[in-house]
């Protein structure tokens, strides 16, 4: 799809556009909600993302590290739910080396008749070969801004293209992959936003993520306001009608600006996924990538699917570009 067309579809009304998404999404997707269970296992990272409050800099966290025994027992609690899907999520942590990691893969896969999503960051691209092997079936890895001079501005010492060039790597070695970006991040513009939904389209991934930004009060952009949910409904919309099948979820930073209506009103505008956050308690409110982070349950998950007039989702909710 042209620039053009992208940004005329950002320019439609909420209600034509989003009317236009939840058909796109019906016709290509069904009316099934995929839930994933997310267990985010450190919180340590050697990156320095201008907004993310795991960056290394950040003395105020309290850093944790989960034992294996607690992802398997994580593991083991979402499979009892009925959740068969598991995210693995962490910071950018070499402290879980490849063949540990490979590991924990191989033992939740042996044990658990479910559909594994890495979502670790960057690593080595040899790693990613031993991880599949292992039996990891997705890759999640958002670029947050197709703008390669600022995607350097706010991720220093990395690159969009070698972002890009893991997740072509990623998707020749058989994973499913992920990716997506943050509506709202400071100095963007139309322009840039419509790069990112230009991206999208481009790689037609199998699943991606969009959420508002929010700020998190420790880092670098701890000022800065908030992204609208309305835009992030109007980008969600737009994703939705230019990729068709892919699975988009409405992500827990809309539901942490709008806690009542958010993860509604994202499957209102075309998403079929939410994620639901099974990190163990004790854990769980060190996981402060930004302020304010909901956490959504699977008893909320369930309401808002319903009162969406869709149903839970069966099996993996594996990828529909294949």
């Amino acid at each position: 799809m042209y620039r053009s067309q992208i940004a005329e579809l950002l320019r439609l009304s909420p209600e034509k556009l989003f009317n236009k998404a939840q058909q796109v999404c019906l016709d290509y997707c069904g009316d099934q909600v995929h839930i994933r269970g997310i267990i985010e296992f450190s919180n340590y990272c050697c990156r320095q993302c201008l907004y993310c409050g795991l960056r290394a800099e950040n003395k105020k966290i309290i850093r944790y590290r989960l034992t294996e025994s607690e992802i398997m027992e994580s593991s083991e609690n979402l499979v009892n739910l009925g959740i068969n899907t598991i995210v693995l999520q962490s910071g950018d942590d070499f402290n879980f080396k490849p063949k540990q990691i490979a590991g924990i893969i191989k033992n939740i896969k042996s044990t658990y008749p479910v559909a594994l999503t890495l979502s670790i960051g960057e690593r080595p691209l040899e790693e990613y070969e031993l991880f599949k092997k292992a039996g990891a079936d997705r890759y999640l890895l958002k670029q947050e801004t197709a703008d390669s001079v600022r995607y350097s501005k706010f991720h220093p010492g990395q690159s969009l293209n070698h972002r890009l060039k893991i997740l072509s790597h990623l998707r020749t070695l058989g994973y499913e992959i992920g990716t997506g970006f943050i509506v709202g991040l400071p100095g963007q513009t139309e322009q840039e936003l419509v790069l990112n939904l230009e991206l999208i389209d481009k790689l037609q991934p199998d699943m991606f993520g969009i959420g508002p930004f929010i700020p998190q009060s420790d880092t670098p952009l701890g000022s800065s306001p908030p992204g609208s949910v309305e835009l992030t409904l109007k980008v969600l919309a737009v994703s939705r009608i230019i990729t068709c099948n892919s699975h988009i979820p409405a992500t827990t930073a809309l539901s942490s600006l709008d806690p009542q209506q958010g993860l509604l009103r994202g499957l209102n505008a075309g998403c079929n996924v939410i994620m639901v956050d099974y990190t163990p308690d004790k854990y769980r409110h060190n996981y402060q990538i930004y302020d304010h982070k909901d956490h959504i349950t699977l008893e909320k998950t369930v309401k808002v699917i319903s009162q969406a007039n869709r149903v839970v989702g069966s099996g993996w909710g594996s990828s529909l570009k294949k």
